[in-house]
């Protein structure tokens, strides 16, 4: 009988196959398995390796591992309120536009795909016990949008790890206007303040290690409020990974101004 199973769900998976063949998860062209990209594509997706900033995960000159524990120089500048920090890709190309089309494109079947090439970046910050918490979306927001892309990623990521996952675990207490004006104190000080634990949350988090996950990171400011809100509460400590880093043209190891929201 399991023989029997087994032979008739390979024949359904041909079947789904030949009635939805595979398609680039960015451009839609032909490829040979479900969440890949096409040779273009994959070009165009700049993937961040071992050579990198174990605070924000911004890629940084070199080509080997040996670099472990670097940090750049915003990080150096600006201390973040948490430990450790990875992303998946470069904010450009494919990469761009997979988080954009996640984000405002309403691609949420994205989601998984996406969450697991996270989950790999994010494999070397996780930890007994951590819980996955994303950032939260304002109510107002989450209704125009209806899904918080940080909730879906969150969700692959703790399936992965098999790690807990507090979806909720956060609240955004006011609508901020969009990230992507203004200087790096400015984008800052719109977020001082802005989310906090959610109540029901604060005993399941107290004491625990956090992986504070999110789509993109330019300046980190609402990351850095995100984490703040977790240490008041008694959580940690906090890493935070997200899918894409900004990064400006040309140099690497220098954050880009923040994509909109």
């Amino acid at each position: 009988m399991g023989l029997q199973l087994r032979a008739f769900g390979a024949v359904m998976k041909a079947g789904r196959t030949i009635l939805f063949p595979p398609q680039c998860l960015d451009c839609g062209a032909g490829v040979a398995e479900d969440g890949a990209l096409c040779p273009a594509c994959w070009r165009e997706a700049e993937f961040i390796g071992a050579c990198l900033c174990d605070t924000c995960g911004i890629p940084l000159p070199g080509d080997s591992g040996t670099e472990a524990g670097l940090s750049c120089d915003d990080c150096l500048a600006r201390p973040r309120p948490w430990a450790r920090g990875r992303a998946a890709v470069v904010y450009a190309g494919s990469g761009r536009r997979l988080v954009l089309a996640l984000k405002h494109g309403d691609r949420p079947d994205l989601a998984p795909a996406l969450g697991l090439w996270l989950a790999a970046a994010a494999a070397p910050l996780v930890a007994p016990g951590m819980m996955v918490v994303p950032v939260p979306l304002h109510p107002r927001r989450m209704l125009a949008r209806k899904y918080n892309q940080a909730a879906l990623l969150g969700a692959a990521v703790a399936r992965a790890h098999g790690l807990g996952l507090e979806a909720a675990g956060l609240r955004r207490l006011r609508h901020t206007p969009m990230q992507d004006h203004g200087s790096v104190g400015d984008r800052f000080a719109n977020v001082e303040g802005a989310i906090r634990v959610a109540d029901r949350a604060r005993s399941r988090l107290e004491g625990r290690p956090v992986l504070l996950v999110d789509d993109v990171m330019a300046s980190g400011a609402t990351l850095a409020a995100a984490a703040r809100a977790l240490a008041e509460e008694g959580a940690g400590p906090v890493s935070v990974a997200v899918l894409a880093r900004a990064v400006k043209e040309g140099k690497p190891g220098a954050a880009a101004t923040e994509p909109p929201e």
